[in-house]
Parts: C-alpha cells; structure tokens; sequence
C-alpha cells in the first residue's frame, strides 16, 4: 500500500524557516504532479504550492516569494522550503501527488494525500 509521508514539521518563530518533505512510503513507478496543502483551524484545505514534473511550479498568492517547491525526481521527493513565517501559516501542511504504482497486480495511476505535518508559527 503506497503512502506519502512528510516530514520537517514544528514550531516556529516569526520570522523562521521550515522546510517539509514528502516521499512515497513503497516502491512505485512513477509521480506525476507534487503539490502541497494546508488546512488551518476551522477552514478549509487549499494549494499553497504545486509543481510538475517538468519543474513548472505554481504558488498560492499568500505564500509567493516566502515559499518555494521542488523536487527531486530520483528521489520521488517534493520538498517545501518556507521562509519568513507567519502566524498565519500555522496549519496542518498535507502532501498530495499523482502516483503510478503496481496495486493488486495492476500498474494504475492513483491520486493520494500524506497524513499531514503541523506548521505552527508563534513567539
């Protein structure tokens, strides 16, 4: 069974850097999309950050020139550098990809979520 697993999550000061990975927890194919969430208290779960295979990337406006999203396709690995957090960054961060992996004998391609990583930015 394919799993995103993230790490790098915590508390943070105002100010402060975090960076968040994310990898497949089995052997798989291929990925196709890597993209990064966030859900905070109360509201709903939206894109902070996507990018393609192909290195194409694309930000939410709240998070553009504080974060960046990469990756490393031998590694099947996206990764989220934030920089000059803010208290309105706490949130759960979620990990989403298009995943190519062999389930029941059958090579398909499947959309899946990480457990997800507390972000809390406070002094």
């Amino acid at each position: 069974q394919v799993q995103l697993v993230e790490s790098g999550g915590g508390l943070v000061q105002p100010g402060g850097s975090l960076r968040l990975s994310c990898a497949p927890s089995a052997s798989i194919v291929s990925i196709n999309g890597m993209n990064w969430y966030r859900q905070a208290p109360g509201k709903q779960r939206v894109l902070v950050a996507a990018i393609t295979r192909g290195g194409s990337t694309n930000y939410a406006d709240s998070v553009k020139g504080r974060f960046t999203i990469s990756r490393d396709n031998a590694k099947n690995t996206v990764y989220l550098q934030m920089n000059s957090l803010k208290p309105e960054d706490t949130a759960v961060y979620y990990c989403n990809a298009d995943v190519l992996a062999i389930v029941g004998g059958t090579t398909r391609w499947s959309n899946y979520w990480g457990q997800g990583t507390q972000v809390t930015v406070s002094s």
